[in-house]
């Protein structure tokens, strides 16, 4: 979730500035860039436990000392960071076009920065998990990219001194059986992209979006729940299948005949508010109707109308499985080991960003109506690649895209010093194609063999593959 942003307090009352606003995104191919965004859990190694923000009674340190310690190691090195606060509290920090910034559960994220190639991706994660699992290293701390925390309880993860998640807790429930757990106990990877024009936005769009069940399926890493099998293999996506019906999911209004900037701007009207925020904080407006604000008739502000900062606000409030910005956001898929974070993008970088794997793309996608892809998204969760689809599986689907994806990586021909595409980057989902298990499987297998059926090991053994990445040494990219 985003960090509070720059203020605009121009005044809107129609749609015409929302939709200019999203049009900005449009760039020239050349200047699209991969921004990667990834989470992951935090634990105390002494027993296990996600820290709170503060340090404890004990001398404990929370996760607040991460950012602390981040932020002066970045001033010592002379490449800092700038802070972001909400009500006086560190929750986020940035530089160089990427951030850092607290989950409401205290889930560590970093935002990178718009690269040009998913080489420079890799180098920007390494980077990041090395210079956090240092600083971790020495508070006693380690982080574990999974999409559901194996054994934590709703009880035992604390919540951050974000005054949007204090709204968003009290108004959840209202509307989901899990969107606590949505907030609290998952964690994502998501890459995103730039497009041309509103045709390409729209191509894009609704192409990522029907095949958003693929992702789910090949990065699936959620198959634990407060210690036992949960029955699925992406348990975050069964989360997302009941947080939120107004904003989440693969709404009808992206697949009507005419949408674009203007059309999306008008569903995010019709999208129930959260809060806005001002100088002295946020205010809660939980279920309230931009409409009616737009139209200066909201009951709890008469009168008054939005500004382009509620209006940005809202947007980050859409939780759709790809969401529109300026941007795209592929948000299908559970956090999990490096390699996979870098497959991920790697596969929407090479069926979105080469013309002719994007023409294939959606030609395959198109084959089935939206409706049986959203049918797809409800039972992918559980039943992973073995899912039916069409005359066989969805294996057979994802094997096609991942073809698909190759072939586009080719086509971009961003080398590295070693001669090879960023086609490499596919590898581990090749391998999940040829037969291999995908990584909810497994830690299904080692749980059982290797733990006697105790779950809690997966959090260190998760944080010594991130810390198998941050010790390669990162290689100079051309490209």
């Amino acid at each position: 979730m985003s960090n509070p942003g720059e203020v605009d307090a121009t005044p809107i009352s129609t749609t015409e500035p929302m939709v200019a606003w999203l049009e900005s995104g449009c760039k020239p191919a050349s200047d699209w860039r991969i921004g990667t965004e990834h989470e992951k859990f935090g634990f105390r190694h002494a027993d296990l436990l996600p820290p709170p923000y503060d340090t404890d009674a004990q001398g404990a340190p929370g996760i607040g000392a991460m950012l602390e310690g981040l932020a002066a190691r970045g001033a010592r090195a002379g490449h800092g960071w700038e802070r972001i606060e909400d009500a006086g509290a560190l929750i986020g920090l940035a530089r160089d076009g990427g951030s850092i910034s607290l989950e409401p559960a205290g889930q560590f994220e970093l935002s990178g920065a718009p690269l040009a190639d998913l080489h420079q991706t890799r180098m920007e994660l390494e980077a990041h998990l090395a210079e956090v699992g240092e600083l971790a290293d020495t508070l006693g701390l380690g982080f574990a990219p999974l999409g559901f925390h194996p054994f934590a309880t709703r009880a035992q993860m604390p919540w951050m001194p974000k005054g949007r998640y204090a709204i968003m807790r009290r108004y959840m429930p209202k509307v989901g059986g899990l969107g606590l757990d949505m907030m609290q106990r998952t964690c994502t990877v998501q890459v995103n992209l730039d497009f041309a024009s509103e045709a390409d936005m729209v191509r894009k769009l609704r192409t990522s979006m029907l095949l958003q069940p693929v992702a789910t399926a090949l990065f699936a890493n959620s198959p634990f729940t407060e210690g036992r099998p949960n029955g699925y293999l992406s348990y975050r996506a069964q989360v997302w299948n009941d947080t939120d019906p107004d904003r989440t999911g693969m709404p009808a209004a992206f697949f009507e005949a005419g949408f674009g900037f203007e059309r999306y701007a008008e569903w995010l009207l019709d999208m129930p508010m959260y809060f806005i925020h001002r100088q002295d904080g946020y205010h809660d407006l939980a279920g309230a109707s931009f409409r009616d604000y737009l139209a200066g008739r909201l009951p709890q502000l008469p009168g008054q109308r939005p500004t382009m900062s509620d209006f940005t606000d809202h947007v980050t409030t859409a939780f759709t499985e790809v969401r529109l910005k300026r941007y795209l956001e592929m948000r299908g898929a559970d956090a999990g080991r490096p390699e996979m974070m870098l497959a991920q993008s790697a596969f929407w970088v090479g069926l979105l960003y080469d013309p002719a794997a994007l023409e294939a793309a959606y030609r395959l996608a198109s084959e089935h109506d939206w409706r049986e892809y959203e049918a797809l998204r409800r039972v992918v969760p559980r039943q992973g690649l073995a899912a039916r689809w069409g005359s066989g599986s969805l294996r057979d689907l994802a094997g096609a895209l991942v073809a698909i994806a190759g072939q586009g990586l080719a086509a971009r021909a961003r080398i590295d010093r070693d001669g090879r595409h960023e086609g490499k980057y596919l590898e581990p989902l090749m391998e999940i194609i040829a037969g291999a298990p995908v990584q909810a499987e497994d830690w299904l297998s080692r749980v059982a063999t290797e733990w006697g059926g105790d779950v809690r090991p997966m959090l260190g053994a998760a944080a010594r593959m991130a810390g198998g990445a941050r010790r390669r040494t990162a290689e100079p990219m051309i490209g």
